[in-house]
């Protein structure tokens, strides 16, 4: 007698059919958010984050397209009635600038000025609006970027280079009275870092672990809080030392290691990016990773309120959470400061200390000049003779 392979029936409720397929995608996209999602996604929509977790999209971009679809999908049900459809019109692009890049003043004379009262509190309901005002340019475009890719990934062709939606997003953000707001409200430079030390100068294990992930993450570049959490004990390549005064041979020597990124926001795995490590955050790594036993797998990892090391990785929120505490504890406040404040810290102490850019952006991997160039740029004219003219 042949026994038969015995499969469980597709659950006839579509929502529940697709949120099975959405836990089927937790490896790469672990959503707090599953059953809501379900009923914001269509099947095609499913069918397409598939389709992108199999061609190895990162886990970081394909959480924000999932997210941005969710809002896009619910967005276009109750602004037109109808759901999302692939591709957009033009005028559908038009209709969403309007909807969420407006003019305060405008509003107050003209109720209908920007997005209508009823779908904005719809989406209140559902929780995918918080924003009381217009919505910050920048999530705007990343939206829009993101209804553009997975309209490419569909084999269809959009709207979004049209001159019309440039020229409107143009004069929405010229109107628009939101300033931009910056990931972190100040950057921590080096002096700001050496008051984080300071906080773990200790012997603990918690210490040697955060004393290590501030220098790496600092000195590295400027990681941002996804690469830190992710890195990997097989990552790390020990180098020939280097002296401390590049090309003075009788300066001491300094040890020095690689760090292997793979695949960052700016590039990816095949890129096969690398940083150099030099020095202090060498020496306070090795500690950590000797005093941790860790031999392979993620570098950083939880550690429990009694002391005890965990085998998972630090999540990119614990990282966040671990630079907040101990600014925190330096007697700073954390809301001024967030992980990516030791990326625009690191730019901004290399232009303070002469730095070339170019140079800074090799350690960094900015892709765009003209946003590295912009901490080069403040801390010239502080520097500057142009600010002094009457002191």
């Amino acid at each position: 007698m042949t026994r038969r392979a015995i499969t469980q029936p597709a659950p006839a409720d579509p929502v529940q059919r697709r949120a099975e397929e959405l836990d089927a995608l937790e490896a790469i996209l672990p959503f707090d958010r599953r059953d809501q999602l379900a009923t914001l996604l269509t099947d095609d929509d499913i069918a397409t984050l598939k389709h992108l977790a199999k061609e190895g999209m990162g886990a970081n971009t394909l959480k924000a397209l999932t997210s941005d679809l969710g809002y896009l999908e619910a967005w276009s049900e109750l602004a037109t009635g109808f759901p999302l459809p692939w591709p957009a019109p033009e005028s559908l692009l038009l209709k969403f600038v309007a909807h969420h890049l407006w003019d305060t003043a405008e509003r107050e004379n003209s109720p209908d000025h920007g997005m209508p009262e009823d779908v904005a509190i719809a989406l209140r309901v559902k929780g995918l609006l918080r924003s009381t005002g217009p919505h910050a340019p920048a999530t705007v475009r990343r939206r829009l970027t993101s209804w553009s890719i997975l309209t490419r990934w569909r084999g269809l062709t959009g709207a979004f280079s049209a001159p019309s939606l440039k020229s409107a997003l143009r004069l929405a953000v010229k109107a628009s009275d939101r300033p931009r707001q910056r990931k972190s409200k100040k950057a921590v430079t080096g002096d700001i870092l050496t008051k984080l030390l300071a906080t773990c100068a200790g012997d603990k294990l918690v210490d040697l672990r955060d004393r290590a992930l501030l220098l790496l993450a600092f000195a590295s570049g400027g990681r941002r809080r996804s690469e830190v959490a992710n890195l990997r004990f097989e990552d790390l390549t020990d180098e020939d030392p280097v002296h401390a005064m590049s090309g003075d041979p009788t300066s001491p020597l300094l040890p020095c290691l690689t760090l292997r990124l793979g695949r960052t926001k700016t590039t990816t795995a095949d890129d096969n990016a690398r940083v150099i490590l030099i020095g202090r955050p060498v020496v306070a790594l090795k500690q950590w990773i000797r005093e941790g036993r860790i031999d392979s797998g993620p570098v950083f990892r939880s550690i429990d309120q009694w002391g005890n090391l965990d085998r998972r990785p630090l999540t990119p929120q614990s990282v966040n959470l671990i630079l907040k505490t101990r600014i925190s504890q330096a007697g700073l406040d954390p809301s001024q400061f967030s992980a990516h404040g030791l990326r625009s810290g690191y730019l901004t102490e290399a232009a303070n200390r002469g730095v070339p850019l170019a140079e800074a952006m090799q350690q960094s991997l900015h892709k765009s000049t003209t946003q590295a160039a912009s901490y080069y740029n403040n801390a010239e004219r502080k520097n500057g003779r142009a600010a002094r003219l009457i002191v």
